[in-house]
């Protein structure tokens, strides 16, 4: 059996997401989890991983339950150092708990799952030529992580609801925006939605795809 590690761009574990895992991998698996973020003080984010001005951004979550938003090029620096550790530690295969586009991280032996590369085309798959509503955590994400949609059939439409609460439309009201103008199936476009975000975002009468729930589905497969 192999070991499997997991890498959030936030802080280890993440608690609203290891569930998911936890109901589709084998009991006896062993898992290491790691965040880009570990054992850094709200200062040391700040200094690190603020946003560059037109940059892309990603939201995550803190041990502390608090959500941030950081920049995307300054993330995925810090994380590539945070897979060669995993890899180090035995790690088998790695799975990425985020949805971002991430175009160079790469590992030495182990497998490494984006699954900003699995779910373009299989969402593409499920939805075939019907209409996608994609729910981003955050407004700026519609235009930076639309060119890896480029599978589907047809342009998806977007609304911005955040998992971790803030100023955003709610969930249920983004899903209700985006069956009005038109989707048919909704996608949660995020690791931070939960079965609670998809319970919510039904009541818009739709079918919700669940990114962290199909990429864990996926994932059990192969270790």
């Amino acid at each position: 059996m192999g070991k499997l590690g997991t890498l959030t761009i936030g802080q280890a574990p993440r608690a609203d997401i290891t569930p998911i895992l936890d109901a589709v991998l084998a009991p006896g698996l062993p898992r290491l989890h790691a965040g880009v973020l570990d054992g850094l003080s709200q200062d040391q984010i700040t200094n690190d991983f603020a946003p560059e001005p037109g940059g892309a951004l990603l939201i995550t979550k803190l041990l502390d339950g608090t959500s941030v938003v950081i920049d995307r090029r300054r993330t995925e620096r810090a994380a590539q150092a945070k897979l060669a550790m995993l890899e180090e530690a035995g790690c088998t295969t790695i799975l990425m708990l985020c949805t971002g586009h991430f175009a160079s991280l790469a590992t030495k032996r182990a497998r490494l799952i984006e699954p900003d590369r699995i779910l373009p085309p299989t969402v593409a798959a499920l939805v075939q030529d019907a209409q996608l509503g994609i729910i981003v955590p955050l407004a700026e994400q519609i235009a930076s992580e639309a060119g890896k949609w480029t599978p589907l059939a047809c342009s998806p439409i977007y609304a911005a609801a955040s998992p971790y609460g803030g100023d955003s439309l709610s969930v249920a009201a983004a899903a209700q925006d985006l069956a009005e103008r038109g989707a048919q199936i909704l996608l949660m476009d995020c690791m931070g939605f939960v079965e609670r975000h998809r319970q919510e975002a039904a009541t818009a009468g739709l079918p919700v795809i669940l990114s962290n729930a199909l990429i864990a589905k996926i994932v059990s497969e192969v270790v």
